[in-house]
């Protein structure tokens, strides 16, 4: 084997190694954001965690045996139904989660506010499905159901996970009272845009796109106070049908102002949209 193909296994070892300790880790944070916050407060935000809680309720059922009793036939249900290989990281991640969620069962709430229960919990537990999610894994329960629901009856992915959430707080709701439901909702709504920000990370960056009819000497003017790259994006115009060049550039929010200022100098009657760029790779940012 040549030196570049082992150095090739030697990377591919490494990341698979970096996947499954992020899986791991995802799911110990999970089940500690849930034993810690969610499940003594009875918090059922959605998922088979959130089911978990319902049934305890309910039943007084551990957590954690019922968490296995659904996130094993439904991975299974999964791989037979939706015809997918989901990888070895996701049956770990599937088997992983309810083992720590008995780990920690003894350890106690460490709020009896039902609403920091929810904020905090949310944040616990959608900054470890993120880490899973970075694994590129999964644990299983209700995203697989949501797929398989998806398959038969055409309704898309988001759809079917908000229904199946949906679900689950009305039944929190129910089942405990009407706060606790719509703590629910917030521990979801919370958890959600973790994900996003361990995915993603936190926008430290806008792309601006500027239509200007003095383009060439606002590109100019980028190049020599900024320092930034600008790409000419073509563009036509949806009622003159004229082509036109658009200015794109990537800056981050502290040159932000600075950009501003210079369009407003150049080319005050300029047609500039903003929005944030949440990850940029290459020359001048972040490194791929």
């Amino acid at each position: 084997m040549s030196k570049i193909n082992k150095n090739n296994v030697s990377n591919s070892t490494k990341d698979s190694i970096k996947e499954y300790i992020y899986v791991l880790l995802g799911a110990a944070i999970i089940a500690f954001g849930f034993n810690a916050f969610l499940f003594p407060n009875q918090v059922a935000s959605g998922g088979v965690s959130g089911i978990s809680t319902i049934l305890n309720g309910l039943f007084g059922w551990n957590a954690g045996i019922v968490q296995y009793a659904f996130n094993i036939p439904l991975f299974i249900a999964g791989v037979v139904v939706l015809g997918k290989n989901f990888g070895l990281k996701s049956f770990v991640g599937t088997l992983a989660l309810p083992f720590f969620v008995i780990v920690f069962s003894n350890m106690g709430a460490l709020t009896t506010n039902a609403l920091l229960a929810a904020l905090f919990g949310g944040i616990i537990v959608g900054l470890g499905i993120g880490f899973v999610f970075k694994g590129n894994a999964s644990t299983g329960g209700t995203d697989l159901l949501a797929q398989i629901i998806t398959k038969y009856t055409g309704l898309t992915l988001g759809t079917s996970v908000l229904l199946i959430d949906g679900i689950i707080a009305i039944s929190a709701a129910l089942v405990f009272d009407l706060e606790k439901g719509l703590y629910a909702l917030i521990g979801l709504f919370v958890t959600t845009k973790t994900i996003d920000i361990v995915q993603l990370g936190f926008s430290q960056s806008k792309m601006v796109y500027i239509i200007s009819n003095r383009q060439d000497e606002i590109r100019d003017a980028i190049y020599a106070d900024i320092d930034r790259g600008v790409t000419k994006v073509p563009s036509f115009g949806g009622y003159t049908g004229e082509e036109r060049l658009m200015l794109m550039v990537v800056v981050y929010q502290s040159e932000f102002t600075k950009l501003k200022q210079i369009i407003q100098t150049v080319d005050p009657t300029a047609f500039v949209i903003v929005s944030d760029a949440y990850e940029v790779l290459g020359e001048g940012f972040k490194r791929v």
